[in-house]
């Protein structure tokens, strides 16, 4: 019998852009996490979260994100591209973020259970307002908080 999906809801947080920031994953109704990183940017926190929800839950996967940036990843496939030129972009230039993006990319090709929906931030919708909330409180607090 296979197991039921674990929706996961992620999000990042930045005071300035670069400047302390927070990450959070929540699982609605259910366990979350986060954390922070004293000097980073927006973009890093929100792949931290995706990463950390990865290592976090077992199972198959539903990751839902305000990050165009880590759901187009995934579901234009950019990942295969960076792997094809070496860790280069369309560009040709370094992909930014590596050090985040290689375990990520590398957890999810080992997995084979995850995939991934956009939601618009800010919007209403509860679980990404409530990892909103969760990564800005981090961020703030620069502390670990789990649940």
């Amino acid at each position: 019998m296979s197991q039921p999906t674990t929706t996961v809801y992620t999000d990042g947080a930045c005071s300035g852009n670069p400047g302390p920031g927070g990450w959070a994953w929540v699982v609605p109704d259910g366990p979350y996490a986060a954390g922070f990183d004293p000097g980073t940017t927006n973009q890093r926190m929100e792949l931290m979260a995706t990463l950390e929800a990865m290592r976090s839950l077992e199972g198959p996967l539903h990751v839902v994100s305000d990050s165009t940036y880590v759901v187009h990843c995934f579901r234009d496939r950019w990942w295969e591209g960076w792997l094809r030129r070496s860790w280069k972009n369309s560009q040709r230039k370094d992909v930014a973020n590596r050090d985040i993006w290689e375990p990520l990319i590398e957890l999810y090709r080992e997995r084979g259970d995850v995939t991934f929906e956009w939601v618009k931030g800010h919007s209403g919708d509860r679980w990404n307002d409530e990892a909103d909330r969760l990564a800005v409180e981090a961020g703030s607090l620069q502390a670990d908080l789990r649940g």
